[in-house]
């Protein structure tokens, strides 16, 4: 099985997750354990060094209060 390597995109949705978690005043450790994952996960996914599969994406979503629509919107108005 070949592994996929992450993209531009994993970047933008991981530049994303911060930025919501942030506003929220959410830290990495106490998103990572909502979503049951270490905080070095949660340290990957942001920085777009680890893909961030469908359904952690969902559960991201939901501890966020966004769509998961929000993580590929590039800017708000």
């Amino acid at each position: 099985m070949a592994m996929r390597k992450s993209g531009p995109l994993d970047a933008m949705v991981g530049t994303r997750i911060r930025m919501l978690r942030l506003n929220l005043g959410i830290s990495q450790a106490i998103l990572a354990q909502r979503i049951g994952v270490t905080f070095q996960q949660v340290q990957k996914y942001e920085q777009g060094a680890n893909r961030v599969g469908a359904s952690r994406l969902a559960q991201i979503a939901y501890v966020l209060d966004v769509s998961v629509g929000e993580f590929f919107e590039s800017s708000r108005a």
